[in-house]
């Protein structure tokens, strides 16, 4: 290779020849070549300090070579650049940017582009500083008459603003304005440029702004709104899709620039949501759930909805050429491909958080016009109720009725309505609920697979309301049609179907929770079928469903004729699934609620679950380090899943989990999970230390202070908000320790209580409840078992410590709280006089202190204050309490 020089660098002849040999058999589809051998012998020539020169003069210079070779150069160069630009000598930076500059106006479309991607690499990497001459040659080209030179700078001015937009709105040494400011009015000419390309890119450019929204963007937004006007009815759909992708980005974000053209916006979004182009109808419809978002007026939108209303619901006909109707097709028999298999990913256990997110996605297939209609209805029939019910009803009406099978789509579209508005329009809907049901109920039995699958997921949306009504005869049978049509369609031969079915009765199952007891042997029966027929794909989805079924009906399940269904399947597929089978999580997940539901019944299978579970773990840490010895590739998801089933585990048998506990490492493989660089480890850890900590305490107790200073350091992390969930889990946790450790967690006691005051005085700003709740449980315990030492920082925290209380639903950890609290109170009366009213309020929370022990402590303080309080001052407390408040605290003779 050529002697490093500078910009008189030559290629050698024999050098460049060699790599272009290379890069044509690399790119050729008929080289019989080794291509893996090739692209060695190329990483191998990335080791000399020129080979990036030779790539660029091969794009910029090698007019012999195919526009195929020197792109392939080009992608090669950008690849190197992206990892090796900072560690080049400055003299071969210059050779390259001074390379680049020429080409960005070069005759072939696909070079200039390349030269935009390697351009946008550079500033990534070197900065905007490092190339002052970049930005008057992209100024120079915007302002040729040169169609090859404006469309290059655009191509690589449209880059740099989708990358690194926040480069262009920063101060250059040199320059009297940043270079936005430069750029911004260049863009808005080309908006009325007669060519595509620059009107696209240049509106492009704009758009990545809009979030950012620098003061050169916002002091020229009249102009950009009178360019987005002009471009309203752009010839090329791709010019209007950006159009309609910067209104929906400013009614996101700055809804009030849109405010005084709202009228003329409303209408060209209507007149766009049915443009003749999908792409740029869906991004159109994108603008009515952001409408609703957007803090602005209802009224405003309210007046056009007869005429949104028909648009959305045509939007959500399938059309002719969508994906789902070749997928609705598949047999049940044909075996899943691979891309069929979407990752998944576990949530890791989260201490008193019961919320969920319920996820009614439809799964197949990817967001499109008809889905994004959809969800805009349920939006707006979210925000405006029954409203829209007289425009909705006779156009779902005309749908339903339609006859013969050409019309099965525009059926198929009034069964996913019906479902979008299920829950705002729930109060029009409802008297009406049962014919609705009962129409719905011999849809799962239609001819056509996506209306039965659609009509389970309407179901589904309905399933709280056929639930409620189960009580009386007729909705008792309803409720038992739905139940057992959903049955039936699990053990439909089609997979679409299945999938759509098993979701549905999932939502069921968690509505009807043990009201399903009565029919657990059919239901379980109907299950393992599908569990025995179902391909990869959808076996995951009954998984879910089991699980699912044991949450709901808990301790029912542990009956011998149950488990002899459920079991023997499970346990097959248990020992047939290996340890780095990703179809393990599922399974994982499943045995967790099975376990926590059966509680000890579950005893005859723990073993071996338990010690799986430690293996998994062991393996996953090893192969975190040496995946070579561990024989798996690392993936933090099977230790997430496996914690998870070990807290199952010890949450269903309780202390019968003391004697696998003891015989197994699972005390030093926590601490080293409490201590991983991964948050999801950390908040499944921190779980699993909580729940052994409430039965074994005992086999944590060794390393106890590492616990504890691990839990601690979670809390004093710089930034918590970050970690939430792992800061809340080990909160949980060191509550629970110290109330069986007592005096031994003094050590950290007040570390602990400098991390919680904080997130007590910041509850209104929007921190989780459980998190809260959490922290307010855990100083509790802490003040229980440490009063000496909490009670003289008590008046830091006492306010809203009280606030935090009165929000905790009655139980155990309630309980202890509130000994803590009447042990400070008792070790410090006086400093908690200036929070009685708070006090009072936080014991009127209570509905009934069941423990007497508790019952009486709070009665002492209470008195003890009364005594306290002379001359009409005990009176003047209790006259800010709520009457409710007061006729509380009367339980405890005050």
């Amino acid at each position: 290779m050529a002697a490093a020089g500078s910009a008189s660098w030559q290629p050698q002849e024999e050098g460049l020849k060699e790599i272009c040999g290379l890069l044509e058999q690399q790119i050729s589809p008929y080289s019989s070549a080794d291509k893996s051998k090739i692209w060695q012998q190329l990483q191998h020539y990335s080791q000399f300090p020129d080979f990036n020169n030779y790539l660029v003069f091969i794009l910029a210079r090698a007019e012999g070579q195919s526009g195929e070779i020197r792109q392939a150069a080009g992608l090669l160069l950008k690849n190197n650049l992206r990892t090796a630009y900072k560690l080049m000598s400055p003299a071969h930076q210059q050779y390259i940017k001074s390379e680049l500059l020429p080409c960005l106006g070069a005759a072939d479309k696909h070079i200039r582009s390349t030269v935009g991607t390697i351009v946008t690499v550079v500033v990534q990497q070197g900065g905007i500083l490092g190339w002052p001459e970049l930005l008057q040659a992209l100024v120079n080209c915007m302002d040729s008459s040169d169609l090859n030179h404006m469309e290059g700078a655009m191509d690589a001015l449209s880059k740099i603003c989708e990358d690194i937009p926040q480069v262009l709105d920063s101060d250059v040494p040199g320059l009297a304005e940043r270079p936005i400011k430069i750029f911004l009015p260049r863009l808005f000419q080309f908006f009325q440029s007669p060519h595509t390309s620059l009107r696209k890119l240049s509106l492009d450019s704009v758009n990545q702004y809009i979030m950012l929204m620098p003061s050169a963007l916002y002091t020229s937004m009249d102009k950009f709104l009178q360019g987005l006007f002009v471009l309203a009815n752009d010839p090329a759909a791709e010019v209007r899709k950006l159009v309609c992708a910067a209104f929906v980005q400013l009614i996101e974000i700055h809804p009030s620039f849109l405010e005084p053209h709202l009228k003329n916006v409303i209408e060209y979004m209507l007149q766009v949501s049915k443009d003749t182009d999908d792409e740029v109808a869906l991004e159109a419809c994108e603008f009515w759930s952001a409408y609703c978002d957007a803090q602005l007026p209802y009224e405003n939108l309210k007046k056009y909805l007869p005429r949104l209303i028909p648009i959305l619901l045509s939007n959500m006909v399938y059309a002719d050429d969508d994906e789902s109707l070749v997928d609705a097709e598949e047999d049940e028999s044909l075996p899943d491909r691979d891309q069929d298999l979407k990752p998944r990913f576990h949530t890791p256990r989260f201490h008193g958080s019961d919320d969920a997110e319920d996820d009614d996605d439809d799964s197949y297939g990817i967001w499109n016009l008809r889905k994004c209609s959809a969800a805009a209805l349920d939006v707006l029939s979210n925000v405006f109720g029954d409203e829209i019910l007289p425009t909705l009803m006779p156009i779902i009406e005309a749908k339903l009725s339609a006859s013969g099978d050409e019309a099965w789509k525009d059926r198929e579209a009034a069964v996913l309505t019906l479902g979008a508005i299920a829950e705002g329009c729930i109060n029009g809907l409802y008297p009406h609920l049962s014919e609705i049901v009962a129409f719905l109920i011999p849809l799962l039995d239609d001819k056509f697979a996506l209306i039965r699958s659609i009509s389970c997921w309407t179901l589904s949306r309905f399933s709280k309301y056929i639930v409620q009504d189960s009580g009386n005869k007729k909705g008792y049978e309803q409720f038992d049609s739905v139940l057992t049509g959903l049955l039936r369609r699990i053990l439909d031969t089609n997979k679409r179907v299945q999938e759509a079915a098993c979701s549905a009765f999932a939502t069921l199952e968690e509505e009807a929770a043990e009201e399903l007891a009565p029919r657990l042997e059919v239901i379980l029966q109907h299950l393992m079928c599908a569990f025995g027929k179902y391909q990869r794909r959808n076996i995951r989805i009954v998984y879910d469903a089991i699980g699912t079924l044991a949450d709901a009906v808990g301790e029912k399940l542990n009956q011998p004729v149950y488990l002899e269904i459920l079991m023997p399947p499970l346990i097959a597929k248990w020992q047939q699934v290996s340890n780095s089978d990703k179809d393990l999580f599922r399974l994982l997940e499943c045995f967790t609620s099975i376990a926590q539901a059966l509680g000890t019944g579950f005893s005859q299978f723990d073993q071996p679950v338990f010690q799986r579970c430690i293996n998994i773990i062991q393996t996953q840490q090893l192969a975190k380090v040496d995946p070579i010895s561990a024989g798996v590739q690392y993936d933090k998801e099977f230790i997430v899943c496996s914690l998870d089933l070990l807290s199952g585990l010890t949450e269903g048998l309780q202390g019968g989990i003391e004697s696998l506990v003891a015989q197994s490492n699972l005390r030093d493989l926590l601490l080293q999970c409490c201590m991983d660089d991964d948050t999801d480890v950390r908040q499944s850890a921190f779980a699993l230390v909580g729940d052994l900590a409430k039965v074994c305490p005992v086999h944590l107790r060794p390393r106890l202070s590492e616990f504890l200073d691990v839990a601690t350091n979670q809390l004093t992390t710089p930034k918590l908000n970050e970690t939430i969930a792992v800061a809340n889990n080990a909160c949980w946790a060191i509550g629970e320790l110290a109330i069986k450790v007592r005096q031994e967690i003094s050590p950290v006691v007040m570390t602990v209580i400098s991390c919680l005051v904080p997130i007590l005085q910041h509850a209104e700003q929007g921190v989780n409840k459980s998190v809260v709740e959490n922290t307010a449980i855990t100083l509790g315990r802490l003040a229980w078992v440490c009063p000496d030492l909490v009670s003289p920082h008590m008046e830091h925290f006492m306010q809203p410590w009280c606030i935090s209380l009165c929000m905790i639903r009655d139980d155990i950890e309630k309980e202890d709280a509130f000994r803590g609290l009447c042990a400070v109170v008792r070790a410090n009366p006086s400093a908690a006089l200036s929070s009685l009213v708070l006090m009072c309020k936080a014991f009127a929370s209570w509905d009934e202190i069941r423990n007497g022990e508790l019952h009486n402590e709070v009665c002492q303080v209470l008195h003890g204050y009364k005594q306290m309080l002379r001359n009409g001052a005990w009176d003047q407390c209790m006259s800010a309490l709520e009457p409710p408040e007061k006729d509380k605290l009367s339980k405890y003779q005050v």
